[in-house]
């Protein structure tokens, strides 16, 4: 089967290396390098290095709404585009080009969380599981029909990073497996009655605010490890919080009830108690390393 993909972060990898290793990649659509770091380096995607190391065609475009954009990718005669957050918005041009369309690997058991950070929002929430959804796109947001899920168990021990990690490898495995016989998975509409927006994440929500129940800080903790990562600040020095876990201890909001051989701090409801840290310049350590040379006193409120 000849494929275009369309994808850029590392969650995207996965898919396109599975599918070069059975069809033929005429084509990988990726976003452009962007600044990174401090030096502002222009960097590439993942994908792009996954695909140049591989020998295969790359395209950046910045739109695709272009005429232009539009013609180069229909000359492509593919049967089918592949798309695993490419990060760009889709013109309806480009979902008929191809006989099969665009098959999208969205990473939520959909109708769930339609959006940009499906996996973040999942444990932030509290779902106790998540998945992949192969389907159909059209020209909403992740709207389009249902082909194939593939679901894994959310625990305590999850995070964002092994939730993400796990759904890119069942993603790779569901979009072979259905393009091996696309006849077996008939379409499936989705109930937009259930549905929730999973909005991108914005650094600002990174900032752990102690006036917020425990078990709600405890998962975001774990939603956003590695990236952004929650973080309080201390004495003018910010400190990220990688694992965390709620108690039942009650205190006036950001008091820090533990301070030298635990450090454990009072929320809205219950108190949180940091068990992995990173300071700043250091790596991420167990508390009680940290706490060989520094306590903690008094609010962070």
């Amino acid at each position: 089967m000849k494929i275009v993909f369309m994808g850029t972060p590392d969650f995207a990898v996965s898919a396109l290396r599975r599918l070069a290793e059975k069809h033929e990649i005429v084509c990988v659509y990726t976003q452009a390098p962007k600044e990174a770091g401090r030096g502002k380096k222009l960097t590439k995607s993942p994908v792009q290095i996954f695909a140049e190391e591989n020998k295969l065609l790359v395209r950046t475009p910045k739109t695709l709404r272009s005429t232009e954009a539009q013609a180069e990718f229909a000359a492509l005669k593919a049967d089918v585009a592949v798309v695993a957050a490419y990060g760009l918005i889709l013109p309806k041009p480009i979902l008929e080009a191809f006989p099969m369309g665009c098959i999208n690997i969205h990473a939520s058991l959909l109708p769930r969380w339609r959006g940009a950070a499906p996996i973040q929002r999942a444990v932030e929430a509290g779902d106790s599981s998540a998945g992949i959804t192969i389907m159909k796109m059209d020209e909403g947001l992740d709207t389009g029909d249902m082909l194939l899920k593939g679901e894994v168990e959310i625990t305590k021990e999850t995070t964002g990073g092994s939730l993400h990690d796990a759904l890119a490898e069942i993603g790779a495995e569901l979009i072979v497996q259905y393009l091996d016989n696309p006849e077996s998975f008939p379409p499936q509409k989705q109930d937009d009655s259930l549905t929730c927006y999973a909005a991108k994440i914005d650094k600002t929500e990174s900032k752990i605010d102690f006036s917020l129940p425990a078990e709600t800080l405890e998962r975001k903790i774990r939603a956003f490890n590695p990236y952004p990562a929650m973080y309080f600040e201390y004495n003018g020095e910010r400190f990220k919080v990688f694992k965390a876990e709620s108690l039942a201890q009650s205190a006036p909001a950001g008091k820090i009830l533990e301070g030298e051989k635990n450090l454990i701090i009072a929320c809205r409801q219950g108190a949180l108690k940091v068990l992995e840290i990173q300071r700043q310049g250091k790596k991420a350590m167990p508390i009680d390393e940290l706490l060989r040379g520094m306590t903690f006193e008094g609010s962070l409120a």
